[in-house]
């Protein structure tokens, strides 16, 4: 059975019946009017940017922290007391 793209209530293709199955899932829509419209391809669009962003964001968030915590564990795992570089609080042994 073949799934349409629906768009405010009305299919993207524009086919009209009451048996027609339609979803807002981009990722489940079969018809190929309805994947050629500039309706799908705009929502499509926005999916992936939106989760480009994410992963962006995700991305940057984990890196500014992840690099400090992996200098400290690396002076504590070297033999001795080794002083943390200038910006840690303080400076002090680990």
């Amino acid at each position: 059975m073949v799934t349409h793209f629906s768009v405010g209530g009305h299919l993207a293709c524009g086919h009209k019946g009451n048996n027609l199955t339609s979803t807002r899932e981009l990722n489940r829509v079969k018809c190929r009017s309805c994947r050629n419209t500039d309706a799908y391809k705009e929502a499509r669009r926005e999916q992936r940017n939106a989760a480009r962003r994410l992963a962006r964001k995700a991305r940057a968030a984990s890196s500014t922290t992840d690099w400090r915590q992996a200098w400290t564990d690396r002076l504590t795992a070297l033999p001795g007391l080794q002083r943390l570089p200038r910006g840690f609080t303080d400076q002090p042994f680990v």
